[in-house]
């Protein structure tokens, strides 16, 4: 009589992103576990710029080179490389740039043991017990992209270091991944010709990053993404936190002035724009100079932008908190203005 016991290989698993994904289909079997299938997401607003970024972007992917969208933050990046991946309709795998990510996290490893148990009574009174364990190879999400084809999506791929992307060269060059010797099965595998790429990153910050490798980023197709266009920030205001246009115009005019006039440490985007607008209308606010609570939270959500936790003298403190303040009264005056005097009652006549 022999008995055999093996346990199960474990698999790697990627959660939810937002609302705007959805677990990959049962069909995909056990890769399925680590992907998403982006939906369209609450709210989107796609715009002549939005729709022009997704063609540019579409084409270089459909003629199979990997996509980069390279901007500062708070400029869609990460939504827009998203949107585009929804585009291709396949099952996409998400990884996050960061300094300990190493080639065995984006590759696979040996990861857990496959044990084997088998006790032999072939005689009733002689019992034969062996036991073996076995490391167990695990692919991870690029060689689970590579081999069945889906949408790998790097976001802020820079945070990463350098030498991690080696393994990305023969991908995107000779369309193969090869594999480290502890695979034992196979030595490389040949990328699926439906597998794409897209990363995202930000050239302007400093905290958290390293340079591209010179050999990666002249395989990539790179399209800069600037800050969208007034008419794409009221769009996305209004449609995100359910003010009237004319309200939420007053807000994102107020950011993109305070950010033309550059008297700021942290630049601020369309998020702080969101920030004010959601709580203004959670609130009750009047979008005016005239209700102290909503210049509160603006100064809450601008001024601490203005000097980025360092320490400032006094009276330079003072003089950007009244720029700031005379920004809020230009470009969300009082709701209602004062009536000009008219003729001084009892006067009656004509113009001479």
């Amino acid at each position: 009589m022999t008995r055999e016991a093996a346990s199960q290989e474990p698999v790697s698993a990627l959660s939810g992103f937002g609302s705007g994904a959805q677990a990959a289909p049962k069909e995909a079997g056990r890769a399925a576990r680590s992907t998403l299938t982006p939906r369209p997401r609450t709210g989107f607003v796609e715009t002549d710029q939005v729709r022009d970024l997704t063609r540019r972007g579409l084409a270089f992917l459909n003629a199979g080179y990997p996509l980069h969208f390279r901007g500062p933050a708070g400029t869609g990046k990460t939504t827009l490389a998203l949107h585009v991946a929804a585009q291709l309709g396949r099952p996409v795998i998400i990884i996050t740039g960061d300094n300990e990510l190493g080639t065995s996290d984006l590759v696979g490893s040996q990861r857990g043991y496959h044990y084997r148990k088998v006790v032999d009574q072939f005689i009733h009174n002689v019992t034969k017990l062996e036991e073996t364990a076995n490391q167990h190879w695990t692919d991870h999400r690029l060689t689970t992209a590579c081999r069945e084809g889906f949408t790998l999506v790097y976001d802020e791929f820079t945070r990463s270091r350098p030498e991690t992307h080696n393994v990305l060269l023969g991908v995107f060059e000779e369309r193969m991944l090869f594999l480290p010797a502890q695979a034992r099965e196979e030595c490389y595998i040949k990328v699926h010709p439906e597998f794409r790429a897209i990363f995202t990153s930000n050239p302007q910050e400093y905290a958290g990053v390293h340079a591209s490798q010179d050999a990666l980023a002249d395989r990539l197709a790179t399209i800069d993404v600037d800050y969208p266009d007034r008419a794409m920030e009221l769009a996305v205001a209004a449609a995100r936190t359910g003010l009237p246009e004319a309200s939420a115009g007053r807000i994102i005019d107020l950011v993109r002035a305070f950010r033309a006039s550059g008297d700021y440490q942290q630049t601020p985007t369309l998020r702080a724009s969101l920030m004010i607008a959601r709580v203004a209308a959670q609130e009750g606010f009047a979008i005016s100079v005239d209700d102290p609570r909503f210049v509160q939270l603006c100064s809450d959500a601008l001024e601490s932008r203005i000097f980025s936790g360092q320490r400032a003298e006094n009276l330079a403190r003072e003089q950007r908190r009244a720029a700031l303040h005379a920004l809020i009264a230009t470009h969300c005056p009082p709701l209602t203005r004062p009536r000009r005097a008219g003729p001084k009652a009892g006067i009656e006549g004509v113009l001479p």
